[in-house]
């Protein structure tokens, strides 16, 4: 099963989605199975493209008119195709610099491959920056363990790591035994310290 998705950047009118619409429905893709969006392509909340994952099933192709219309930015789209291609779900572009892709085809599925192993790539990139900005807070002298909840050990650590903006907030979390919440409670996402993280530093000079 074929099922669509466009996008326009702008909800005031100014811009149509009839030209994609047309290529879709040309490529066979039902209306029904159409999804659309109205927002910027940097907008994280894109409710279309939100619901057009969760109806993709296995076996089904996702259809775009360009391959701009997809990705919030290259991170995102590699992402977003390496989760499709996991999932067993097919992609085509209809035209644009990524009108080669289209799983169906030899070719298509070397698209497939690269995008799995930019994705990996990244995920790897990530996961030794956060080890890094980790080391670099302990080999400062910044030891300790994997406490339940926000200390000074802690929160220099996750400081440290943080102020690198490739870090994963999430991993970071992990690493230092706390959770998500927490470490957003104490540190902002730049690593310089919030409200209560600063308390917490005061308390322990005194």
């Amino acid at each position: 099963m074929l099922i669509g998705y466009a996008r326009v950047s702008k909800a005031d009118g100014s811009q149509a989605l009839d030209l994609q619409l047309d290529a879709l429905a040309e490529a066979g893709v039902p209306e029904d199975r159409i999804y659309r969006d109205r927002v910027s392509g940097k907008t994280e909340k894109r409710p279309g493209l939100d619901a057009c994952m969760k109806a993709l099933q296995p076996g089904n192709t996702l259809v775009v008119w360009k391959l701009d219309r997809l990705g919030r930015d290259l991170k995102h789209l590699v992402n977003t195709v390496d989760e499709l291609r996991q999932r067993e779900i097919g992609f085509k572009v209809l035209s644009g610099a990524g009108a080669e892709i289209d799983t169906t085809t030899a070719n298509g599925r070397l698209f497939f491959a690269v995008f799995a192993a930019l994705a990996e790539y990244e995920r790897e990139l990530i996961s030794e920056r956060t080890r890094a900005g980790l080391q670099a807070a302990r080999s400062r002298g910044r030891l300790g363990g994997r406490p339940r909840k926000m200390d000074t050990t802690a929160l220099h650590m996750a400081m440290t790591a943080m102020s690198d903006p490739e870090a994963c907030a999430q991993e970071i979390a992990q690493r230092l035994g706390i959770t998500t919440a927490t470490l957003y409670n104490y540190v902002n996402g730049d690593g310089s310290v919030k409200e209560a993280g600063q308390r917490l530093l005061d308390k322990a000079r005194k």
